[in-house]
């Protein structure tokens, strides 16, 4: 089988997460991926990572997680023959993905409409923290500043005016995600029309979708959502502490409560219906701790999967990747790398499986400039043309493997 994708070529000029985690989304499902760099100013996320060598070979886990499957190639482009260069090779593209400052390509002559005077076809993504309308679309923004500016922040935590952001990066995850499915619907789209187009990606409007279920709350009755830490409307959805530790407890519709007060043999706590459990939280609340207490979280789990009530004790990073449920589902792909440097990396896969469609990658993430040459001849510049612009600073091929470790030693 081929991947869904197969067949497509993609050049990414994003940094950072949000974008090159879309582009990932893209390898992932078969598309050529071609990762666009400056010689002298790489992607910022090869330098984020706990292990240091790593990260003083440009090759932190924060872009090992979502550079796999991609081609390296660094160019400049504030120097015209670097940007003559990417015009010819998007003449031979089907998706073009950026996230600068909104207009700062237009500015270099790479915008939409620049590019797609020669290719038509090119669906044109650009990625930005604030959209490109709006007094705030110059500003730029991550993923914490966004989770701040939403009001994402201020309703986590426990209500003590401690906001928390969330540990994951989720802003920048979801909008990777959102800016691979408007690629999905544009080359679908595509297929009709033959024509491509320009695709907006806003992190703050991905927050707002994240934020939907209370947003439309507020919206509607004016009433500002509370942080609860990990409590909610009903006492038998939340966290409580077992003799060894906390639980999470999901009892949410009123099938649920159902088996869970008769499991635990308190029937008289039954509700027939949500307000009534709304009403007697206080008392479920009391009772549901006082049992929990009394076992450990394992104990628990067990007990009320059983019946059907979906629960969890709190694991750690470590323990959930071991289980095997995860092993099961084979979401991390284990990839060969032939020079050495890598042998052993894992790193995730789409959150999806196709039955007629192949998933996955397995060219490992690459050096900067790893591939500069050999996509540069394949646009017609001969081999004097790319020395030049080598030597110039305009290009970078990476070394050889063989020429020396990870480090450059």
């Amino acid at each position: 089988m081929s991947g869904a994708f197969s067949g497509l070529r993609v050049i990414d000029t994003t940094h950072v997460l949000a974008g090159p985690y879309a582009s990932y989304q893209m390898a992932l499902l078969g598309a050529e991926v071609i990762k666009l760099e400056a010689p002298n100013d790489p992607d910022q996320a090869r330098f984020n990572g706990t292990d240091r060598d790593l990260v003083r070979a440009a090759m932190g886990t924060a872009f090992l997680a979502q550079g796999a499957g991609k081609k390296a190639l660094a160019l400049d482009l504030k120097s015209r023959p670097g940007r003559e260069a990417l015009l010819r090779l998007v003449e031979t593209a089907d998706v073009f993905v950026e996230n600068y400052r909104p207009g700062a390509f237009t500015d270099l002559g790479l915008g939409y409409e620049d590019l797609s005077a020669s290719n038509p076809r090119l669906i044109y993504c650009s990625v930005s923290a604030f959209g490109a309308t709006g007094p705030r679309r110059y500003q730029t923004g991550y993923d914490n500043v966004i989770q701040a500016f939403s009001g994402i922040m201020d309703m986590t935590g426990h209500g003590d005016e401690r906001p928390l952001k969330c540990g994951a990066p989720v802003v920048d995850y979801a909008t990777g995600l959102t800016a691979a499915f408007a690629i999905s619907a544009a080359l679908y789209q595509r297929e009709r029309s033959g024509t491509g187009q320009h695709i907006e990606v806003s992190m703050l409007d991905v927050a707002m979708t994240l934020m939907t279920a209370p947003a439309t709350d507020f919206l509607w009755t004016g009433k500002h959502p509370q942080a609860k830490g990990n409590a909610y409307a009903f006492a038998t959805l939340g966290m409580y502490h077992a003799a060894d530790g906390p639980l999470m407890i999901a009892a949410s519709n009123l099938r649920q409560q159902r088996r869970l007060w008769v499991g635990l043999g308190r029937e008289d706590l039954v509700k027939t219906d949500n307000l009534a459990r709304i009403d007697d939280y206080k008392t479920e609340h009391e009772v549901l701790a006082s049992i929990i207490e009394t076992m450990p979280a394992a104990y628990w789990e067990e007990f009320f999967n059983e019946r059907r009530v979906p629960a969890s004790r709190i694991r750690r990073l470590e323990e959930a990747l071991a289980d095997p449920q995860a092993e099961a589902r084979a979401q991390f792909l284990q990839l060969a790398d032939p020079s050495g440097r890598l042998e052993g990396l894992r790193v995730p896969s789409v959150a999806f499986r196709m039955s007629q469609s192949e998933t996955g990658v397995s060219l490992p993430p690459q050096p900067v400039g790893a591939q500069t040459s050999d996509i540069l001849r394949s646009i017609g510049l001969g081999d004097d043309e790319i020395e030049a612009l080598c030597l110039a600073g305009l290009a970078l091929q990476a070394p050889h493997p063989d020429a020396g470790d990870m480090a450059g030693q």
